[in-house]
């Protein structure tokens, strides 16, 4: 079976700093892969390489086969390839409906209706509430996203990722700065994925990471330390040297 996203020999460098030193990613279809890495690492780096934010030095992007390295950021999204950031990237000055109505007009090429409102779509209407009900925001639909709280903007954010109808999701930190009595939201949210979506999630937070990832892809000084299941990387000594710490549940850093 073609993956559902494989990185290759991937390089970046600005100027005579290496920022990304030949890694290798395979994402099988269904895949749930954890990047971790202590701070500076490059896992964000690393990111913005697969979805177009940056350009590498070498190396190439694959998604469901198809080499998409020269391709737009806008491509890559239409082509299944989604992601959240570590800041949300949301119009906070429109309805959780509006943004979602927005990100769906944009993927089916609507564009150019952009504003005209929602709720004279049906379709994109309905679409948008199924969305809202499969991450429990039906009764903030109508509230200015900067009228929600930090943790229910992340959920927003996961929502108009999954609108796009990715095949790949990459959520940056989805649980950063959010309070922890909400967290269990967005681990609910994303145990509960479509099955057949390949998720990479970059988390500082162990136990997010141990109770998510099947996979865990260890980055350290932008190169694959080592992979592996989550057992085998909590008793790697690799891994406990330069990150995790003598317990095994020591935090990362933003990187």
């Amino acid at each position: 079976m073609t993956a559902a996203l494989e990185v290759q020999g991937l390089n970046k460098a600005f100027g005579a700093l290496p920022v990304t030193r030949d890694v290798n990613l395979t994402l099988e279809v269904g895949a749930r892969r954890a990047l971790i890495g202590p701070n500076g690492a490059g896992k964000t780096t690393l990111i913005n390489l697969i979805t177009g934010v940056l350009k590498p030095s070498s190396g190439k992007v694959l998604l469901n086969g198809e080499d998409i390295t020269g391709v737009s950021q806008a491509d890559r999204a239409r082509r299944g390839l989604a992601r959240t950031f570590q800041i949300n990237q949301l119009f906070r000055g429109l309805t959780v409906l509006e943004n979602l109505g927005l990100t769906i007009g944009e993927r089916d090429g609507h564009s150019n209706n952009l504003w005209r409102p929602i709720g004279t779509n049906r379709a994109v209407l309905d679409e948008a509430i199924g969305y809202l009900e499969q991450l429990r925001l039906v009764d903030d639909a109508l509230k200015l996203v900067r009228e929600l709280p930090y943790g229910r903007q992340r959920l927003v954010e996961i929502a108009i990722a999954l609108a796009q109808k990715p095949r790949v999701l990459l959520l940056d930190e989805p649980a950063a700065g959010v309070p922890s009595s909400e967290s269990h939201l967005i681990l609910d949210v994303v145990a509960s994925l479509d099955p057949d979506i390949a998720v990479l999630i970059i988390e500082h937070d162990m136990d997010v990471v141990y109770r998510f990832a099947k996979q865990i892809t260890v980055l350290v000084q932008g190169a694959v330390l080592v992979e592996g299941a989550p057992d085998a990387i909590m008793n790697d000594e690799r891994v406990r040297a330069v990150y995790l710490g003598q317990d095994g549940h020591r935090g990362a850093a933003h990187g």
